[in-house]
């Protein structure tokens, strides 16, 4: 780093209410340098993205407004340039990369025309310049056949490849700064370490600095230069990573490191007791050469449709009081084997055993036996609500249905709910509109035990929350399985929360199950390469590891090669 490139100092904004004026960012004060890396921390709510939205004036409602403060770039204070200088600032000097590219790409627009389109704006090129140079710039993003998928569609590439393509949107117009706002946060754990790997890789060709905001101090620990943590609308630490992560001063950043998933963390284990037990008893759970197969394409007018193996000759057993989690990457069939589990998806072929009831041959009786024993959890815990009702409502409503309380005691029950998932009883009269991420994700955790279950299962149940949040969760699903004897069924893609919650871990890739057991010799002793990379690509808070290594040290000799970056004219 060498040098400051921008300078903010003292930015507030508020919000004019009806209630009146609310101080969403209080006199945020912070430098960038030349090549730098800053990783911009804090949980939701804590002014990260608005910090900086703030610094291209693109505030996200009339209602906020700049009360004071400047941004100086490169001596420049973009607090008062007119709106047409902005325009050129926008793209041009401070690109900007977003959380999900699905809601940022246009969807009817071609790949290629959405990185053509910044540089015809800036760079005055015409179609055929714009089109190659955009073509360029989708090789150096890792697109395997730039001048083919010119012509692609958002909705024809992954979601890794999606973020690519807005990474190729925001380099379009060749910015001296690069803001990334939680750009991996929807990827799988491989995919997320590539895109990683891939904006150092552009920052060091580049020269270019960026500004990287998340809530995951692992990410920032592997990538990032220095550190600056937010809370409330106020910088309440910043300074280099090592020194942050070693010597952290403030109690919310000891909090955050605190709360992330290490994988070299002890492992649950059983005791000696309950695994003779799990030896000699009969499985709660009991998958046998499970097939699921779907059709795809094909139409009236034409044939060509063709049969997809989402699940293909899984077997699995898994014991009462069991935690097991499964992980892979999306596509691997997790949430499918879930969901023909619970009776939600028609078996191809196989068998599901519930509790000695065959899903297969008594489907009646094994569709009833699941609905009054099973419950799942779902990964937005906002959608997973009904917005319409109160959580008391929610709660009474799957209580009648279930018939398994008196409708006299069923206040009694909800209230007894929500202390088992640590929420006051005051939420009960509250609506999900009104509660954070959390606090619906423990309304879905109480509503899931509503039925009083045998098995849960928890599908990407803390992929959306916070850090911290997400170590409450967790916690929670600790308490609950030792004290109820649940069998838990954890479906996650982050394998340090698994390492640190399930006594036994299923690892799927392409419908199939390449590796199970005990999660202490899983992670220690990987026998299938995908395992391997999967725990390799896990970011790790120890800033002297870098992404996508094995356990020597080496670079993961499976991961996908980044394409060299060229630098542009």
């Amino acid at each position: 780093m060498s040098g400051c490139l921008l300078s903010v100092c003292d930015l507030t904004v508020s919000a004019h209410l009806d209630s009146g004026p609310r101080t969403l960012l209080d006199a945020v004060s912070l430098d960038l340098g030349k090549g730098e890396v800053l990783g911009l921390v804090g949980e939701s709510g804590s002014g990260k993205s608005l910090f900086c939205r703030s610094l291209v004036r693109l505030l996200p409602s009339s209602l906020l407004k700049i009360e004071s403060g400047s941004v100086l770039l490169e001596g420049r204070d973009l607090m008062r340039v007119d709106d047409g200088e902005m325009l050129k600032v926008r793209g041009g000097e401070i690109g900007m990369i977003f959380q999900n590219p699905t809601s940022h790409l246009d969807p009817v627009m071609r790949v290629g025309e959405q990185i053509a389109e910044g540089i015809r704006y800036h760079e005055g090129l015409g179609a055929r310049e714009a089109r190659a140079a955009a073509t360029d710039i989708l090789a150096q993003v890792g697109f395997p056949d730039p001048k083919r998928q010119y012509d692609s569609y958002p909705h024809e590439f992954s979601g890794g490849m999606r973020q690519r393509a807005m990474i190729g949107v925001a380099l379009s117009c060749n910015p001296k700064i690069l803001i990334a706002d939680e750009p991996t946060t929807a990827l799988d754990v491989t995919i997320q370490a590539q895109i990683l790997r891939l904006l150092i890789d552009i920052r060091d060709r580049r020269g270019l600095s960026i500004i990287l905001i998340t809530h995951d101090l692992g990410i920032v620990a592997q990538t990032c230069d220095r550190i600056a943590v937010m809370r409330g609308g106020k910088l309440i630490e910043a300074g280099p990573k090592r020194a942050i992560l070693a010597r952290p001063q403030h109690p919310y950043t000891v909090s955050l490191i605190d709360s992330h998933p290490s994988i070299s963390g002890e492992t649950p284990t059983s005791s000696p007791d309950v695994a003779d037990a799990n030896r000699t008893a009969r499985p709660l759970l009991e998958i046998d050469d499970l097939h699921v197969q779907f059709r795809a394409g094909g139409g009236l007018l034409k044939g060509g449709a063709k049969t997809v193996s989402a699940v293909s000759g899984v077997s699995l057993r898994i014991m009462a009081g069991e935690t097991v989690g499964i992980v892979g990457e999306s596509g691997s069939g997790k949430s499918t084997l879930a969901r023909a589990v619970l009776g939600l998806t028609p078996l191809s072929s196989g068998h599901v055993t519930f509790d000695g009831v065959d899903l297969a041959l008594q489907k009646g009786a094994g569709l009833a036996k699941l609905r009054r024993e099973t419950a799942m959890v779902f990964q937005d815990p906002y959608n997973a609500l009904n917005p319409r009702l109160t959580i008391a409502q929610m709660l009474a409503e799957v209580l009648k249905v279930q018939g398994k309380v008196a409708r006299a005691d069923i206040p009694a029950r909800i209230e007894a709910l929500l202390d088992l998932v640590g929420l006051e009883r005051e939420f009960a009269g509250r609506k999900p509109r009104s509660m954070s991420g959390g606090q619906c994700q423990r309304a879905g955790i109480a509503r899931a035990l509503a039925v009083d279950p045998k098995m849960i299962i928890a599908d990407e149940c803390v992929a959306a929350l916070d850090v911290t949040i997400q170590a409450q969760i967790i916690e929670l699903f600790r308490e609950l399985t030792a004290k109820m004897n649940l069998t838990l069924i954890f479906i996650a893609h982050d394998l340090a929360i698994v390492h640190n919650l399930c006594e036994r871990v299923v690892v799927m890739y392409r419908g199939e199950i390449v590796e199970e057991g005990r999660s202490e010799e899983v992670f220690a002793r990987p026998k299938h390469p995908y395992t391997a990379a999967l725990i390799a690509a896990i970011p790790n808070i120890d800033p002297d590891k870098r992404l996508l290594q094995d356990a020597d040290g080496k670079d993961d000799p499976h991961s996908m090669p980044i394409q060299p970056i060229k630098r542009m004219p």
